[in-house]
């Protein structure tokens, strides 16, 4: 029995994909899963209603596969820390890589907040299997280090939560920081960040 070769989609088909996925990521940051609708994605796309669904069953899709996409290049800059480097160097390494990802990735960070907000419902399994043991994993590397005495102790876990909160806030905060900085917004906050994760880790 012979089967048929899957038709691989044409070029207009991948294009119209494209643009459908990068309106929903434009809908879903501002108004979140919730308050989002076919019509708020199909009127940014400049497609009509129907068109969106000859490529998605339905909303709940386009934002699935969003947060697929997301959960890579949300891992790739703890992945990258790595235990045999300085252990300073690694962790502001890290720090300048969740800020820069605040200032290029701003409407993804905001998808990612508006999901855990609601309780992650949808992403609540790429948590559990993909984001935990990746977090255990470098929290042992960096308890290792306190315990070798080359970074001062604190709690590795909440020492991961303050670099997400401080990072990420530049994103999920845009407007409000906007309106408050009078200045170069990330070369101050790179600044900082780097002057208040050296302060707590640099051993005595």
């Amino acid at each position: 029995m012979t089967t048929t070769p899957e038709k691989k989609p044409s070029r207009i088909q991948l294009r119209n994909r494209l643009r459908i996925l990068d309106a929903a990521l434009n809908v879903f940051s501002q108004h979140g899963f919730r308050g989002a609708t076919l019509d708020q994605i199909a009127k940014e796309a400049g497609l009509s209603k129907p068109n969106i669904l000859y490529y998605f069953a339905a909303k709940e899709e386009i934002h699935v596969t969003l947060l697929n996409q997301l959960m890579e290049t949300w891992l790739d800059p703890l992945i990258e820390m790595d235990s045999n480097g300085d252990p300073l160097t690694e962790i502001l390494n890290y720090v300048q890589r969740k800020l820069d990802m605040a200032r290029e990735l701003p409407r993804e960070s905001r998808l990612f907040a508006n999901e855990i907000l609601q309780g992650a419902p949808r992403m609540a399994p790429h948590l559990k299997s993909e984001l935990l043991p990746l977090v255990d994993d470098k929290c042992a590397v960096i308890q290792n280090w306190m315990d070798q005495g080359k970074l001062a102790p604190t709690d590795p876990r909440h020492l991961m939560y303050s670099i997400w909160s401080t990072t990420q806030h530049y994103a999920d905060f845009e407007a409000q920081v906007n309106v408050l900085s009078k200045g170069d917004t990330y070369a101050e906050a790179q600044a900082y960040l780097r002057h208040l994760f050296t302060s707590l880790l640099l051993p005595t």
